[in-house]
């Protein structure tokens, strides 16, 4: 039963998603939502108080699909700086795939004022990236002078911004990899030891 109310869960979403993208979450309807992903309103329900609380499930699924995409492609991988390289390349490939559910996500979740949703929806893969630093200070390629935490949060903050100010803000004065070799270099820069 579980594991077919989960589905249900992925259906709801992915046809939420698609149909947000398209008409707004204003224009959006719950009828329209569950007649996309073949389901009964009352199961819609089930997993969602209204149609705004879909909207910190959506970036909750874009997060963890993120974040799982980004540990597959850095998998064994030991060198901080080799790990920062594809980092950095997948937050771009990842902000132009699903831009529309990005701005719909900072929409949605400014609308309900949820910021502290979207941090608590982050904690993962702060954590995930905290341990990343963590190792690159024990094999001495970063500086052991930086507050781990905090760091986490301004590297992943800093690639999804100019990720998103490339792709969603249509800042392309420069090509993509100048950007994203900008981006690195900074990085590279601020953490070196």
């Amino acid at each position: 039963m579980t594991k077919d109310l989960d589905s249900k869960y992925t259906k709801i979403l992915h046809a939420a998603i698609e149909i947000i993208s398209i008409k707004g979450l204003e224009k959006t309807s719950i009828s329209e939502i569950v007649k996309q992903a073949g389901v009964a309103q009352g199961t819609f329900y089930l997993y969602f108080q209204s149609k705004n609380a879909l909207i910190p499930a959506i970036a909750d699924n874009l997060l963890t699909t993120t974040l799982d995409t980004i540990k597959k492609k850095v998998a064994g991988e030991t060198s901080f700086w080799r790990l920062l390289e594809i980092f950095i390349d997948e937050t771009f490939h990842i902000t132009d795939a699903y831009k529309d559910v990005i701005v719909l996500c900072y929409s949605g979740l400014a609308i309900d004022h949820s910021m502290e949703k979207w941090e608590a929806i982050y904690q993962p893969y702060y954590d995930w990236f905290e341990s990343i630093l963590k190792k690159g200070i024990a094999s001495n390629e970063l500086t052991s002078r930086m507050h781990v935490n905090w760091t986490a949060r301004m590297v992943i903050n800093l690639v999804e911004n100019a990720a998103e100010r490339f792709y969603i803000g249509q800042e392309q004065n420069d090509t993509l990899e100048v950007y994203k070799t900008e981006v690195y270099t900074f990085l590279q820069r601020s953490l070196g030891s």
